[in-house]
C-alpha cells in the first residue's frame, strides 16, 4: 500500500512540474506573472470528468461544502495544487526509519 501511496505521490508531483512549466512558459510570454487555476487545467484536460464531478458533489455532498471547498480548490493555482496532494500521499506512504538503526535484531 505505501508503494502505491508513494508511486500517486509521484505522479502527482510530476503533474505539478508540468503544470508550473506551462505557467512559467506562458509568463514568460506575456512578460507578467500567470497562474492557471485548477479548473481551467482540469477544463482543457478533461472537461467531462469536471463536470461529472462537480454533479456529482453538488448532489450528493452538503452544498456548503460545494460552495466554499470545492470552489475555493479550484481557483486555486494547479501546481499548488498538485505539489499539496503530492505531500499529503508522500507524507501518508512514508515509511519511518527504526528507532535504534540499521543493524539492530
Amino acid at each position: 500500500m505505501r508503494f502505491l501511496l508513494r508511486l500517486a505521490s509521484l505522479v502527482a508531483l510530476a503533474a505539478a512540474v508540468i503544470a508550473g512549466t506551462i505557467d512559467s512558459i506562458q509568463s514568460v510570454a506575456a512578460s507578467t506573472v500567470v497562474m492557471t487555476p485548477m479548473a481551467d487545467a482540469w477544463q482543457d484536460v478533461s472537461p467531462a470528468t469536471l463536470m461529472s464531478l462537480q454533479s456529482s458533489l453538488s448532489y450528493y455532498v452538503h452544498p456548503r461544502f460545494y460552495a466554499f471547498i470545492f470552489q475555493w480548490l479550484m481557483l486555486q493555482p494547479a501546481f499548488a495544487v498538485f505539489l499539496v496532494i503530492a505531500l499529503l500521499l508522500w507524507m501518508v506512504g512514508y515509511k519511518k526509519p527504526p528507532v535504534a538503526g540499521r543493524f539492530t535484531a
